[in-house]
């Protein structure tokens, strides 16, 4: 989700959300009771801070930059334990069967280098050509290496995104667990649903899919948009809707709700928010 405001052109395609999730993990890394640990975000913070910051940059660059600051605290708690179940249900699915795993819209998601996979696993992460350019480049300072074999899609998911997946090697038929985390809900609700369709046709019984379920009036959403300068009268619904769980089942997915402020109490955080916004899982049937 790019901001309205100026951007540097080395971080062009990189989205603005991606930045401030990345500086987030940054964040709870450097905690004692931390959720997770990612030894890559204060990579990914310092290399946006510097190019937002540097004098050459464009004109307001250090006002999109302040922006970031204000996404991270106002959404630190909330995105900290979102990471920490995406992360539990991304290795439950492995656990369970499931030999690949897809990001959709991966971001600057690091999970194929900080999480403990089975060697076996093959893991696609799918995203502009514009950041895995970004991306790749301070993986390469830091000579990250992934705990399993990842694999790199650059690729719109307004494209024909599961072409370039099989492209890549994706093997349909193979049990897979499906990431959207932060995506959906920006992607309008007839094109989130039929990633969703695509996810479906092209994996088996037994493969999972998760991401969030959030109201269209939420808060958050609201907070973001405005924060970004964006107006709401512009955007059609986005995401899965409102009736997602009903939807996924008539799908031929198994779907499950998990509240937020239900996993923020378990992870002994505060600030739960609405018990109507949460997370998706789904076990296709």
């Amino acid at each position: 989700m790019a901001a309205a405001a100026s951007v540097p052109e080395s971080l062009a395609g990189v989205g603005t959300t991606a930045i401030g999730v990345a500086l987030i993990r940054a964040r709870e890394t450097g905690r004692e009771d931390r959720l997770y640990a990612d030894p890559f975000a204060q990579a990914f913070a310092d290399a946006a801070r510097d190019a937002f910051l540097d004098p050459s940059a464009p004109p307001g660059s250090a006002d999109t930059w302040a922006t970031v600051g204000r996404l991270v605290d106002v959404f630190y708690e909330g995105r900290s334990v979102a990471t920490r179940f995406f992360d539990d249900y991304l290795l439950d699915a492995v656990a369970t069967g499931c030999e690949q795993v897809v990001i959709l819209g991966a971001g600057l998601d690091t999970r194929a280098f900080r999480l403990a996979w089975p060697k076996a696993v093959d893991l696609f992460e799918v995203d502009l050509p514009e950041m895995f350019s970004f991306k790749e480049e301070i993986l390469g300072t830091r000579d990250a290496a992934p705990a399993c074999r990842r694999v790199v899609v650059p690729c719109d998911l307004r494209d024909d995104w599961a072409a370039a997946l099989h492209g890549a090697g994706f093997r349909d038929g193979v049990p897979t667990a499906w990431l959207a985390e932060g995506v959906l809900g920006y992607v309008p609700r007839e094109a989130a649903r039929r990633v969703l369709t695509t996810a479906g046709a092209m994996t088996p019984a037994g493969s999972r899919f998760s991401c969030e379920h959030i109201r269209p009036d939420s808060p958050g959403l609201d907070g973001i948009r405005k924060l970004l300068g964006q107006e709401q009268t512009a955007r059609p619904p986005g995401g899965l809707g409102p009736d997602a769980p009903e939807w996924l089942a008539e799908q031929g997915w198994e779907p499950r709700f998990r509240p937020h402020p239900e996993l923020t109490e378990s992870y002994g955080r505060e600030g739960g928010g609405s018990p109507d916004n949460g997370y998706l899982t789904a076990v296709r049937t």
